[in-house]
């Protein structure tokens, strides 16, 4: 199967539609959205115009995407995802040099802030990495994705997907501020994925 056809099924599937190639600044970006699915990464990826889909890549952990061959062949055969270490983290396992890596290379990526899917779809509070992102490259722009009814069409523990419609929003790219803190980075970032589901 093609890319373009697993694309444009995951698109029907989940009932979002292609994005026109203005909605993005280009690549590479930083594309960071709410999780509350495993459809989350590739309905973000299929609704990519097609050529900024080819140099993007989700970046997932590595204690569940490497956990059995099907699960391995999905992400790094398929989707190319930047995987990275989550449950023991130490300076040679450090998650940001990978992801760092994909963007030098000319990658776009696509993040997940929150660390993990949320419970009840209510968007949880950003973890550090996105803002250690945006610190270190600093050109790159931050775009903001609302992901919406995905973790009705796919819900936890079930492999069949549920004939619901989605939503995909996109929002104006935003970057870090000079001098800006932390905690008031994230706390804008996340402010800028809520704004999304209004």
């Amino acid at each position: 199967m093609t890319a373009d056809f697993v694309a444009w099924l995951i698109r029907v599937v989940c009932g979002v539609r292609l994005l026109p190639a203005e909605a993005l600044p280009p690549g590479p970006v930083i594309l960071f959205a709410n999780h509350s699915s495993h459809l989350d990464f590739a309905t973000i990826w299929a609704a990519l115009p097609p050529g900024f889909r080819a140099r993007t890549r989700p970046v997932a952990g590595r204690d569940y995407w490497l956990r059995t061959a099907l699960r391995r062949w999905i992400a790094g055969g398929f989707f190319r995802a930047v995987l990275i270490e989550r449950q023991q983290v130490t300076v040679k396992s450090n998650p940001l040099e990978p992801m760092l890596a994909a963007l030098d290379a000319g990658d776009s990526l696509i993040v997940f802030p929150e660390g993990t899917r949320s419970p009840d779809g209510r968007i949880q509070e950003f973890k550090a990495g996105l803002y250690h992102l945006a610190r270190s490259r600093p050109a790159r722009p931050l775009v903001p994705v609302h992901l919406q009814n995905l973790s009705r069409i796919l819900p936890k523990g079930e492999f069949l997907p549920v004939p619901l419609l989605g939503n995909l929003r996109v929002g104006p790219a935003l970057r870090l501020e000079a001098d800006e803190t932390k905690p008031a980075f994230l706390a804008r970032a996340r402010a800028a994925v809520e704004s999304l589901a209004r």
